[in-house]
């Protein structure tokens, strides 16, 4: 039997590759399905089931290029109405699988479709769940994300996974191994850990949500406490996990066109396409594509995108470093931005070479917005999350959170310059791109962000642990 999990970063989620005498699984895959191919070719094994534990609204799931490809059946659990052709598996239903069988655990709360798939090992004893996300490493599935009906709310939904975890998943033995859908990062819980797997013997003893004393009432409370609006991007996810979507090939066909940087100017004008910059944010502050947005590589890409884009239909052209343009089409095409036009073709130094228009940010380093600010009260914007603003910051900073941007362009100044921060200089880029291209220049970005602003030995107020807020 061989179990790998194999984890992606920037989306903070894992997909799994389960193979026994020949035969394969793969749960929750994503968008580019070929590794899955070929890693089962290598070992002459055919891929035999598509597990999906529900419809996932953070990303685009491979599920329905990958049964184009290799003739494997969909599996999802009760309650699932995909569009497509799928085995809608019963509570307790399973799966042979070589000398293994993967059996359908019922798991409703996190959306109604919601489904755990335990792995029996070849003497039928219980080795593994894949628990979706119903059940995390240090939380449970938000409860306020399903496509469900109007009379249902986020605590009748938290109710349900409260019995699933106790009903289905808590009665396991404690050995068991869990290999959950996300790890820390994902927007579909909130006090995740840092590892990717664990055994449920530790979970019972280290989530919050497991506690073998608490009520029903007092998971309900503690599992919808603190919830942050889902991102916009969610809801067409699920929609394309359900009804099918665009075969990756044609995406990346499309989305890596070469265009000179006219061809692209032209692009722009003609589209209303939104210019994507993906390069390191040091480059983008020295020079960039008037009103183009950053949103770098190098940070939490695709989750941003999600975020502050939203609308996956939204046209977009791209600025990349050179050689990165399939990744950055790729990582795109993973939470459903589809609707790449096209490349520029030698990067922004091309752009410069045609001698077209080129737009900077003013920037400080900590020590020189030390020297600048201290003292003198200027409008100085933190751009990181509640969460972190609340339990340390710059006195007289003022929050406007990077995903909530929008919400206060009213709080900026019209006329007197103002200067934004973050944590290290990645998500205070963002946000200066973006109200740029709404015509506010009058900012300035405080290049390594809060970090290298406190060791400059700017007053900052009394720490406040996050989780006494």
């Amino acid at each position: 039997m061989i179990i790998e999990q194999i984890y992606t970063g920037c989306l903070a989620q894992g997909a799994y590759y389960i193979e026994s005498k020949g035969e394969v699984a793969i749960i929750d895959p994503l968008r580019e399905v070929i590794p899955y191919i070929e890693r089962a070719r290598k070992n002459n094994a055919e891929i035999k089931y598509i597990f999906e534990t529900h419809f996932h609204a953070d990303f685009v799931s491979g599920h329905v290029t990958l049964a184009k490809e290799t003739g494997a059946p969909i599996v999802y659990g009760p309650n699932a109405n995909p569009s497509f052709e799928a085995i809608i598996a019963k509570d307790g239903q399973e799966f042979q699988l070589g000398d293994i069988t993967i059996k359908a655990l019922h798991t409703p709360g996190h959306t109604m479709e919601s489904t755990t798939y335990l792995l029996k090992d070849e003497t039928g004893k219980d080795h593994a769940i894949f628990s979706g996300d119903t059940l995390f490493l240090g939380d449970v599935g938000r409860p306020d994300l399903a496509q469900k009906a109007a009379d249902m709310t986020k605590e009748d939904l938290a109710g349900l996974l409260y019995d699933s975890l106790r009903n289905k998943i808590m009665p396991l033995e404690d050995e068991v191994i869990v290999y959950p859908a996300h790890g820390a990062g994902s927007a579909c819980g909130k006090n995740m850990m840092k590892e990717t797997v664990d055994t449920l013997g530790n979970q019972k003893q280290m989530n919050y949500a497991l506690r073998a004393n608490m009520t029903r009432e007092e998971f309900i409370n503690e599992v919808t406490d603190g919830l942050l609006p889902p991102p916009k991007y969610f809801p067409l996810n699920v929609k394309m996990n359900k009804e099918g979507y665009e075969d990756i090939d044609e995406v990346l066909k499309r989305g890596m066109a070469s265009l000179s940087p006219d061809a692209f100017e032209a692009a722009a004008n003609e589209t209303g396409a939104l210019v994507l910059d993906v390069r390191h944010q040091d480059e983008f502050v020295k020079g960039h594509i008037p009103r183009s947005v950053f949103i770098g590589l190098n940070g939490d890409f695709a989750p941003w995108v999600g975020s502050l884009i939203a609308d996956v239909k939204q046209p977009i052209l791209l600025v990349t470093p050179v050689g990165k343009e399939k990744e950055t089409v790729t990582r795109l095409s993973r939470v459903g931005f589809d609707n790449t036009l096209g490349i520029l073709k030698g990067g922004f130094e091309a752009w410069e070479d045609a001698g077209k228009d080129v737009d900077t940010i003013k920037a400080l380093s900590a020590e020189e917005a030390k020297e600048t600010l201290e003292g003198k009260h200027l409008p100085l914007f933190d751009v990181r999350k509640v969460s972190e603003y609340n339990a340390e910051h710059f006195i007289d900073a003022n929050n406007a959170p990077l995903d909530t941007l929008n919400d206060h362009l009213a709080e900026f100044p019209k006329d007197e310059t103002f200067y934004l921060h973050c944590a290290g200089g990645y998500r205070s880029v963002i946000a200066a791109s973006i109200l740029k291209s709404r015509g506010i220049h009058n900012l300035v970005d405080i290049a390594g962000g809060f970090a290298d602003m406190k060791k400059s030995g700017m007053e900052v107020t009394n720490y406040i642990c996050p989780t006494t807020q």
